[in-house]
């Protein structure tokens, strides 16, 4: 459960951060997708996600993080890369007792982590990156995932 969880976090919190970084200081942050949260409250979620996933598969506590948003990226993936692997021993079989909104659920580590941990972080780190774009951030692919690339100027709008 380590591999499928930790690197694939941390991987992302560090992209998140350099959209963060991208977005700067002009109020980006706080545009919003309809009724949702912010865009930095989106991010800030996605980093609370990943050690709300992480820490009880490793049969860790979850720590508090800071408010601001660039230290709660930072502590996030640091934390995450103290854990090892032999933490995560057995992880797949844990039950992880936790709440979704108002419901109490109880499901293996594996189910917690895949239908749960994983599709919630990247639900957080989506509607952040759409409200950066929706707030004129250029953002494309690529601070998304840090993948892919494009030539300079490239367009998928062919109008």
């Amino acid at each position: 459960m380590y591999h499928e969880t930790v690197p694939v976090f941390r991987h992302y919190l560090g992209q998140m951060s350099a959209m963060v970084e991208k977005a700067g200081r002009g109020g980006a942050l706080d545009t919003r997708i309809g009724n949702s949260f912010s865009a930095g409250q989106h991010f800030a979620t996605a980093a609370g996600f990943s050690l709300r996933v992480a820490c009880p598969l490793a049969g860790r506590e979850v720590p508090d993080l800071p408010a601001a948003l660039p230290p709660r990226l930072a502590v996030a993936r640091a934390t995450l890369g103290a854990m090892k692997p032999a933490e995560f021993e057995g992880a797949s079989a844990r039950v992880i007792r936790h709440r979704a909104g108002t419901a109490d659920l109880e499901q293996s580590g594996q189910d917690f982590a895949r239908l749960f941990g994983l599709p919630n972080f990247f639900f957080h780190l989506t509607m952040g990156y759409a409200a950066l774009r929706m707030a004129g951030v250029p953002l494309g692919k690529s601070d998304f995932d840090g993948f892919h690339a494009y030539p300079e100027g490239f367009s998928f709008d062919k109008s």
